[in-house]
């Protein structure tokens, strides 16, 4: 029977050989993408003060946060569900005299007070990017580029992006098909179950063209640019049309105007990454706006990674040779084959086998024998 001082929390787990190096591996591979293209590392700490971190959020749900209250400060502190917010609160305070446009990338451990369906873990990783400064079409443009690059590198195939328009909502509710607050919340609610009767039924028929223009990319712009019969979405249709267009052949396009999961804090233009083989969303990003202390806002746009389901599938994983040395080897062979890339695991006693430690090949004077 298991002592129950060795469970561990619903939603945490070990990291154990071999995912925990496939795990470095792939954080390596995609930080060094990032690092390529000129963005810059920053690390933000796993905790901070409750207060601080709920201003940041900006529509995201606080209730999510898991908070204690710090012994020295006697203040609630919160553990990170996101290290976007961090990024904007690095960028508006101890880089605010950097200049503009700044490229910032991260990596960290984030922590959600509850687990769901498809992600049951509570703790996992988040890499991520952003360029802040600067949301224009090109700017957006190169943020996706990027991240189908690091997804690439990490050894994805068969990414899709699927494009969204966070704040469409809100300017057909302000304009040409009026909504108060709460209609809004409801007609959101139904286009994300893509429910056409509850539409009818709360008399929102205006919205039902929407559930059609979505899917794949060239079909559904049409389809919304047809339905954006005053014009009013000229510009937002042609930035998104744009950002399509510049990774085009990188891989598939999708749209899906009206998707908020995941945006809530997003304004004219986000996207999701999805890969073949897995369920759910990689990662997801966007255009958004950062808080400075004085009022002003500072446009930005990024992306985040949820790269877990990649190492538990193996992405990053390395299939070294691995060789056994002998008591009494050949010590200057050794060091040879490690500078060469191999992998040595050393006999501490006449007892060692090369196989039971995993090992492919022996070390035979100075040549690695296979077994």
């Amino acid at each position: 029977m298991r002592k129950q001082s060795n469970l561990l929390p619903e939603g945490f787990h070990d990291a154990l050989p071999p995912y925990a190096e496939a795990a470095s591996r792939l954080e390596r591979d995609v930080l060094d993408t990032l690092a390529s293209h000129g963005y810059a590392r920053v690390t933000p700490p796993l905790a901070e003060y409750e207060d601080g971190l709920t201003d940041r959020m900006r529509g995201a749900s606080s209730s999510d946060l898991m908070r204690f209250v710090d012994p020295i400060s006697q203040r609630t502190l919160a553990l990170r569900p996101d290290m976007t917010m961090q990024i904007g609160r690095i960028a508006s305070t101890s880089l605010a005299d950097r200049p503009r446009p700044l490229r910032l990338s991260y990596s960290g451990q984030v922590l959600k007070l509850r687990s769901g369906q498809l992600q049951p873990e509570r703790s996992r990783l988040q890499i991520g990017a952003e360029l802040i400064g600067n949301d224009s079409v090109i700017a957006a443009s190169e943020i996706v580029s990027v991240a189908i690059e690091a997804l690439e590198r990490a050894g994805v195939s068969g990414i899709t992006v699927d494009f969204t328009m966070p704040d469409l909502i809100d300017i057909l509710a302000a304009g040409p098909l009026p909504l108060n607050e709460a209609q809004i919340a409801e007609v959101r609610g139904e286009l994300d179950m893509k429910d056409a009767g509850g539409l009818n039924a709360m008399g929102a028929t205006g919205y039902l063209p929407l559930i059609e223009a979505t899917g794949p990319f060239d079909e559904a712009m049409v389809k919304l640019r047809r339905f954006d019969m005053d014009g009013l979405l000229n510009s937002r249709l042609d930035g998104v049309a744009q950002i399509a267009e510049s990774i085009r052949g990188k891989a598939r396009l999708t749209l899906d105007p009206t998707e908020r999961h995941g945006f809530e804090y997003q304004n004219w233009f986000g996207f999701t990454l999805y890969a073949d083989t897995f369920v759910g969303a990689l990662g997801r990003g966007g255009s958004y706006e950062i808080g400075h202390s004085d009022g002003e806002t500072e446009a930005a746009v990024g992306f985040s990674l949820y790269p877990n389901p990649l190492i538990n599938a193996g992405f990053g994983a390395k299939t070294n040779d691995q060789i056994f040395l002998p008591l009494s080897h050949d010590r200057s062979a050794a060091t040879r084959l490690r500078e060469a890339g191999w992998r040595t695991v050393a006999a501490l006693s006449d007892k060692d086998q090369a196989k039971a430690l995993g090992c492919s090949h022996i070390l035979n004077g100075d040549q690695p024998e296979p077994l």
